[in-house]
Order: C-alpha cells, then sequence, then structure tokens
C-alpha cells in the first residue's frame, strides 16, 4: 500500500483535494449537529461559517497557494482585508448552496453518480474506469467505496444548485454577431504625440514647492518597516571557488576522455564506384573483376570531372549509381581498415585505385577533404579546467550545504562561523521589507534591489524569514532556505528600521523630479488640448505620424489607451480627432476612414463559447445574490473585525 502511495504521489494529492475534501464539506454540515463555542463569523440561514472554518479555508488557501508556486508565493498577499474579504465570500457561497441543497432535498440519481465517478481521470487506465483502480485508490486513502459515493453523491447535488444555472446560459447570436463586428471593424488613424520631456525646459520648481508637496504627500513618503540584513549565499559559484586546485594531469586526462567536445576529427567527403565481387567468387572472377576496376579506375583519373557520370554508368551498387556514387561525409571507423586508409590517404579530387571491400572492389574520389580542426590541450585549457572545477564542485555542494545547515544551526547568533569554515563571503543589504526591496532611491547605494544577490533577497521566502519572530525579535540566524536546488541562502537581521516618512532633505531630489514630471505632463497636455480644439474647427494631418489600419483585434501595436481613444472618436464625418493622456505624454487621434472588417476569422472561432461561459458566471452571480438574500446571508461582528484585522479578530 505504502509502495503505490509512494509512486504515485501528484495522483494521491488530487484524489485527496477533489475527491475526499468536498464530501466531508458538505456532510459536516448536514450530517452533524455538534454543539461549539467556536464564534460564528457569517450566518447563512440556519447554517453558520465558524471562525474555525474560516481559519482553517486561510490554512489551506496558503498551503496551495505555496506548493503552486513551490514555494515563493508571498503570504503578505493574503493578508489584507480584500482577500479576507474575498475568502468569506467564497465560504458563505459553499454555505448557501449546501443550505438550498439540503432544504430543497436535491439529490442525483445512481446513473448519474456512476458518470461521474467513471469518468474521472484519477480512477481511469489507458482512458478506461479501472474497478481495480477504483479499489486501490479508495483503500489507499481509508475510505469505502460507500463513503465515497456517499460523499460525492453530495458534491454532485450541490453542483444542481446553480449548474443548470451556469451550464445552459447561451449567448443570443444578434449579441455574438454585433460584438465580432466590433472587434474586427477597421480604422486607419494617424497619431500626433506631444512628449512631456519637450516642455520639461519651461518648467521651474522652488523650494516652497517642493516643500508644500512634501507636507501634502506624506502618504506616499512614508517607507514601510524595514530591516538590513547579513547573509550567506550558497551557490554553484560557491561550491567552484572551494573546489581546490586541480593538477595538470587530471586535466591533461579529462582533455583526452572529452576530445571530441574540443576537436573535430578529419573528414572525407566521398564518392565511389563499385565492381561486385560475389562471396566464393573463383580466381578467376576475381581476377576478372579487379582487371574491370583498374580500367575504371584509369579512365576516371583521366577525365576526374566526369566520375558521377561514369558511376552512374559503370557502378555496381544501385543505391549510390543513382547519384553519381556519392557516399557523402566519411569519418575515421567508419569503414573497414583497407578503406578508411585508401580515402585518408587521398588529397582532394584525387582518385584511389581499386580497393578491396566485403563486397568487391571500391574505386574511391575526394570530393572534399577536411583535415582535424580544433583545440589543442593548451588551447582548450582554461575550458577544461573551468569543467572539471564545475564537476568536482557538483559533488561538494551537497556536504556544503549539509555542513552550513549544521553550522547554522550550532551558532544561532552569527553566520562567521559558517563563513569562515565554509570560505564564504557574508554580504550586507539594506532596504529589506516585508513586501518588497526598497530602491536605492529609499534607502542608498547600498540598497538591496541594487545587490548582485538581488533575486534572492527579494524571494518571499527570504522575506517572509527575516519578519519571522526568530529572526526579527529573537535576532536569530534563520534556518537554511533553499531557492532552488542549486541556490541557498541564510540570513540574520542586522538593524530594523520602523515605517517613517524620511526628512525633507533626503527626497529633496525626489520631488522635484516628481513636480517636474507633473508639471512637463501637464504642459503637453495644454498643449495638446489646444491643438486638438483647432482641429475640430479646421481638419489638418501636419505633424501627424504616417497613418496606420486598425482593430480591437489588431491594434497595430498600439497600447490600450489609444486604441481606446481611437474607437472612441465618433465617425460621423471624418476626418475626426480624440485625445488622451498617457503617462509621459498627450496624444491626439485623427481616424481618416472606418470600415466593417471580416468576421469570419480563426481568432474568434471560439468567442461564442467563451462568451457563453461568461455569460452563465454573471447568471450564476445574480442567482446566488438572490439565494442569499433569501436567506438572509449576514456577517457577524465577530466577522468583520476577522475581514478587517486578520485571525482571531483582535490584532
Amino acid at each position: 500500500m505504502f509502495d503505490f502511495i509512494r509512486t504515485h504521489q501528484r495522483l494521491m494529492q488530487l484524489v485527496l483535494l477533489i475527491l475526499v475534501v468536498p464530501s466531508f464539506v458538505f456532510l459536516g454540515i448536514s450530517g452533524y449537529s455538534v454543539v461549539t463555542a467556536d464564534p460564528a463569523v457569517a450566518k447563512v440561514g440556519k447554517l453558520t461559517v465558524t471562525q474555525q472554518e474560516f481559519t482553517q479555508a486561510q490554512r489551506n488557501q496558503l498551503q496551495q497557494m505555496q506548493e503552486s508556486s513551490q514555494g515563493r508565493f508571498d503570504p503578505a498577499l493574503l493578508d489584507n482585508p480584500q482577500a479576507r474579504q474575498a475568502l468569506m465570500d467564497q465560504l458563505i457561497d459553499r454555505k448557501v448552496q449546501v443550505a438550498v441543497a439540503t432544504q430543497d432535498h436535491f439529490s442525483v440519481s445512481d446513473n448519474t453518480l456512476r458518470h461521474a465517478i467513471a469518468v474521472m481521470p484519477q480512477l481511469q487506465v489507458d482512458g478506461q474506469f479501472s474497478s481495480d483502480r477504483y479499489h486501490e485508490v479508495l483503500a489507499s486513502v481509508g475510505m469505502t467505496p460507500r463513503d465515497f459515493e456517499a460523499g460525492q453523491r453530495a458534491e454532485l447535488a450541490l453542483n444542481t444548485v446553480l449548474g443548470p444555472v451556469r451550464d445552459t446560459a447561451t449567448l443570443p447570436q444578434p449579441v455574438l454577431d454585433s460584438l465580432k463586428r466590433a472587434l474586427t471593424e477597421e480604422r486607419i488613424v494617424r497619431l500626433r504625440v506631444f512628449q512631456a520631456d519637450d516642455y520639461r525646459k519651461g518648467v521651474t520648481i522652488s523650494a516652497d514647492d517642493i516643500k508644500a508637496w512634501y507636507e501634502a504627500h506624506q502618504d506616499a513618503l512614508r517607507l514601510p518597516e524595514q530591516v538590513s540584513a547579513d547573509y550567506l549565499v550558497l551557490d554553484e559559484a560557491a561550491a567552484v571557488a572551494s573546489v581546490p586546485a586541480i593538477s595538470e594531469a587530471q586535466l591533461k586526462d579529462y582533455y583526452e576522455q572529452n576530445k571530441a567536445r574540443y576537436v573535430i576529427p578529419a573528414r572525407v567527403n566521398v564518392s565511389h564506384i563499385l565492381v561486385k565481387l560475389p562471396a566464393g567468387a573463383s580466381d578467376e572472377a576475381a581476377k576478372a573483376a579487379l582487371a574491370t576496376a583498374q580500367d575504371i579506375a584509369r579512365r576516371a583519373r583521366a577525365e576526374p570531372a566526369q566520375f558521377a557520370g561514369l558511376a552512374r554508368k559503370e557502378s555496381q551498387d544501385a543505391g549510390t549509381a543513382r547519384e553519381g556514387g556519392v557516399l557523402g561525409w566519411i569519418q575515421r571507423g567508419t569503414l573497414p581498415l583497407d578503406m578508411e586508409q585508401a580515402v585518408f590517404a587521398l588529397k582532394q579530387g584525387g582518385i584511389s585505385d581499386p580497393v578491396k571491400g566485403p563486397d568487391g572492389y571500391h574505386i574511391f574520389m575526394a570530393n572534399e577533404v577536411q583535415p582535424e580542426k580544433g583545440e589543442t590541450f593548451d588551447q582548450a585549457r582554461a575550458k577544461v579546467e573551468t569543467e572539471v572545477r564545475r564537476q568536482v564542485a557538483a559533488d561538494r555542494f551537497a556536504d556544503m550545504a549539509t555542513k552550513l545547515t549544521g553550522l547554522v544551526y550550532d551558532n544561532p547568533s552569527s553566520l562567521d562561523p559558517a563563513a569562515k569554515d565554509l570560505g564564504l563571503q557574508v554580504g550586507q543589504a539594506q532596504g529589506i521589507a516585508r513586501d518588497r526591496l526598497l530602491t536605492t532611491d529609499e534607502v542608498g547605494p547600498k540598497a538591496a534591489a541594487a545587490s548582485k544577490d538581488a533575486a534572492i533577497l527579494g524571494d518571499a521566502r527570504v522575506r517572509q524569514a527575516l519578519f519571522s519572530t526568530q529572526v526579527l525579535t529573537d535576532k536569530q540566524n534563520s534556518g537554511v532556505i533553499e531557492i532552488s536546488p542549486d541556490t541557498m541562502v541564510v540570513v540574520r537581521v542586522g538593524a530594523v528600521t520602523p515605517a517613517h516618512v524620511p526628512a525633507l532633505d533626503k527626497v529633496q531630489a525626489h520631488i522635484r523630479a516628481q513636480l517636474e514630471n507633473e508639471r512637463a505632463q501637464a504642459a503637453a497636455v495644454t498643449e495638446g488640448e489646444k491643438v486638438l480644439a483647432e482641429l475640430r474647427k479646421k481638419s489638418s494631418s501636419d505633424g501627424f505620424q504616417a497613418p496606420v489600419t486598425l482593430s480591437r483585434l489588431d491594434p497595430a501595436g498600439l497600447n490600450k489607451v489609444v486604441l481606446d481613444a481611437a474607437f472612441a472618436v465618433p465617425h460621423q464625418s471624418l476626418p475626426a480627432y480624440g485625445g488622451v493622456s498617457l503617462p509621459k505624454a498627450y496624444a491626439i487621434v485623427q481616424v481618416d476612414q472606418v470600415k466593417a472588417g471580416t468576421t469570419d476569422k480563426p481568432a474568434l472561432d471560439g468567442l461564442g463559447t467563451q462568451l457563453s461561459q461568461l455569460w452563465g458566471g454573471a447568471e450564476e452571480k445574480a442567482v446566488m445574490a438572490d439565494l442569499r438574500k433569501t436567506l438572509g446571508v449576514k456577517i457577524t461582528a465577530e466577522g468583520h473585525k476577522l475581514i478587517e484585522r486578520g485571525e482571531g479578530g483582535s490584532n
């Protein structure tokens, strides 16, 4: 049984997630009435969502995110009121379905249940339901077919609450046709762009301007709580650096053993003519065949340029005769020794004497000769040493990782012992916040974001470790954090800087640049809107770029903001104009022509199905909203606290 689980781990995860959990969710609600002091965070008719259920759902959600991202998911993304509200809504929606299914006695037939189980890929072998696999899987997770089928029947019953609403929604054909016309409508447009940088020279910023902006934007300037960190990185480069000197003899041995990687062997592009000699032929027949071959060789040497024609006429190798006797490129070790020696003795254009082979006499011609080329040992030495060091380092890496784990554990208050023992360098970096790495503008040149190890320090697992109680409060080393199979890091907190607004002198350069950008942009917009007003009175193409043809389906490289502006321009009278503010510019769009596009495009083939699914989702949400109202869904005071403040509702 355990062998099965070990060899089917992914299968078992799917079984536990898809097959087991839903049944307990349903049966736990409708089949038990356990009295508990656990406070309700939401009420759904006669049912409740408890704080324990919410907390467990949070943990499951985080675990799934961590597993799907291989540990790179940042838990802070779920630690906010919006994420908690979304999770609460999911739990309430689930309870609504349970309440309706229980109240109205929703059920499914035996045939529906059997079909649903039979089509589960986890229970199939070669695309067919397998009774043996079915019983094996259930037994491996300690379930009986009766319990499993009861849970699945309940899950299918839940799906009948909203499933028919979702699955039967169909987008009306006139609506689909209208959308296709809108997506493929083509417009020929020109752009005139007013760049903010062109107006920067006219911008002046005073000290009072900077101070006023500073006082008005305290929240925007506020830096989050941050730490500086000491850290050790163990990666391939560190392992390679730890490898002792490699002897010259070892390097030469490696070169010889892997010579093919550094040297391209000699080769000859050859053609041949074969005079066959059957096995067991008499001496007279052998002499006759040799005489024929010698005559052909003489004729070939007399007119080497006609070798291909001679081969087509005289060669008894039907396979190559049609191609003028061409055999292609030959390397040493390809032909029998006598034939190989004859071929590699030829110069380009040379023709050999007849050479006896297993099937008769061959006359060879060297079409092209390429001598051995590549790198000698001395030329390839640096490459060889790098490769040898990497191979040795690969073996050392595992030992170093084990040592690093032990040294960090044995010396929890310092990274120096581990660094000294393993020959690693302790790095320092500043400006690491819970949710990001602060920039050099925010914390100075030693910012972690500017470090060569920025990708490692910015990893969610590293930031999570730095702000854990063990590292942040107790000032101990973190454990070894595996960033990837060949990269590990250990961190410890140096200084802790609380959230604060930097002093004015620290950010005035940033504020000046911000004000310059804002005012230059405002000037570009003002000028652009002025020109736009003039163009609407009297059209002109002066200053506009070359025309482009675009559609909503094919934006011709324009960004969405410009595309939307182009299609927002009324086109009853052309040319027509519209304007749009961009991040660092203002653009005027001139529409010269509007025409219908081709709706019969492969890109639109699945549009009806996709929109029907969206339509079904919208109808499902509408029905759910009505059911919530009917059942009297209410989030309790404790629930609101939980959403706002997190687990326990009292942080």
